[in-house]
């Protein structure tokens, strides 16, 4: 990992979110590759409008979609509250973003609506539920992105971190394995800002967190997965998700990816071998591999992953996040920053959440 500070990778996760989302907005859901090809050339490199009929349309290049625009929601609570504060968030919510929707997937702000959203904006406006009976069963990657704010402000507080991630995201999406996912992935961020390598020591990082019972997942094997001894009892179960596997694949994608004898050429094709589809099982894997690959070039992860097709904007952001955590805001090509619509803003509110994060080095644990 490059030599940087703690702000700088944590303003480097947020504006590589953001950079993600916006270079996914124009070629956002292709599944037919020769189609994306045809309306955007052989290699996508920079920040596009999307087509007349298509999914964003009428937004322009270097404008965010919905998923960056409810991380703006999220940013500017943290800011303002110096923490999580969940009744202001849902408030955000409930007054700047729901009453512009209509439940219909192609309207809203950012041009189209997302199924967990728009689940929440029928509990909380048609059903008049409050919030905590407003989780669905999408079972896409749409809490990670606005949670990874929360990942990156509470990175050095990985306890609190699974808690606030898990609760808010329990907001949208009420699916057990989809929330253990979403709080991985915040936990894999959060050791990034924290300096840690996106490598096959990481996984072995966050079991010992598992075990020192800071992150909230069920284990029972010891070191390096090795079977607990006769007579050991059961862990108890309450209050955690039921595996670890989904803390395991980050480690294992960071070692394919060094793998010489795998070859996933161009690496762009990551799509294809982990699956082109919105669910969190397919992007995940794709994001963390990409990633780890290029861990010290954004630009190559950020284009590789929106060149793919398919779910590419979700695949943009969260690569975008992991990558910007590794390089940091300086590491970041300005021409991404240059043509982002109201960078000043953005990079404001990165800036003040990346002075919030607490602790410099790290301590392993």
């Amino acid at each position: 990992m490059t030599n940087t500070s703690t702000q700088e990778r944590a303003a480097g996760a947020i504006m590589g979110a953001f950079i993600g989302d916006a270079l996914a907005l124009g070629p956002h859901w292709y599944y037919d590759l020769a189609e994306l090809r045809r309306d955007y050339g052989e290699w996508i490199t920079t920040y596009t409008d999307p087509k007349p009929g298509r999914y964003h349309s009428g937004r322009k290049a270097g404008q965010l979609s919905q998923a960056g625009i409810i991380l703006t929601l999220t940013l500017q609570s943290l800011v303002e509250h110096c923490g999580y504060d969940e009744a202001d968030f849902c408030r955000r919510m409930d007054e700047e973003l729901f009453p512009f929707l209509d439940g219909t997937p192609m309207s809203g702000p950012g041009g189209y609506t997302s199924q967990s959203i728009r689940h929440a904006w029928r509990c909380r406006v048609e059903q008049k539920l409050p919030w905590g009976k407003t989780g669905g069963h999408a079972d896409t990657t749409e809490a990670i992105e606005r949670t990874l704010a929360l990942a990156v402000r509470y990175a050095f507080q990985p306890a609190e971190l699974a808690t606030l991630v898990a609760r808010n995201t329990r907001l949208t999406q009420s699916d057990d394995t989809v929330i253990s996912m979403t709080v991985a992935y915040a936990a894999v961020l959060g050791m990034l800002i924290r300096g840690h390598a996106l490598d096959k020591t990481l996984s072995g990082k966050l079991m010992e967190l598992v075990k020192s019972g800071k992150l909230p997942f069920h284990a029972v094997t010891f070191a390096d997965l090795q079977p607990p001894r006769p007579g050991d009892p059961d862990p108890p179960r309450a209050g955690r998700f039921a595996s670890p596997d989904a803390l395991l694949t980050p480690s294992y994608m960071a070692e394919a990816a060094a793998d010489a004898d795998i070859c996933i050429e161009p690496a762009w094709k990551v799509s294809i071998v982990y699956g082109m589809p919105c669910a969190i099982y397919h992007q995940l894997p794709a994001a963390y591999y990409l990633a780890a690959r290029f861990r010290n070039d954004f630009e190559s992860a950020v284009l590789h992953a929106v060149n793919g097709g398919g779910q590419n904007q979700a695949r943009a952001i969260l690569t975008g996040a992991l990558v910007g955590a590794q390089v940091g805001f300086s590491g970041i090509p300005k021409r991404f920053l240059d043509g982002l619509e109201d960078q000043d803003k953005l990079k404001s509110l990165a800036t003040a959440l990346a002075s919030q994060v607490n602790g410099g080095t790290d301590t392993n644990n």
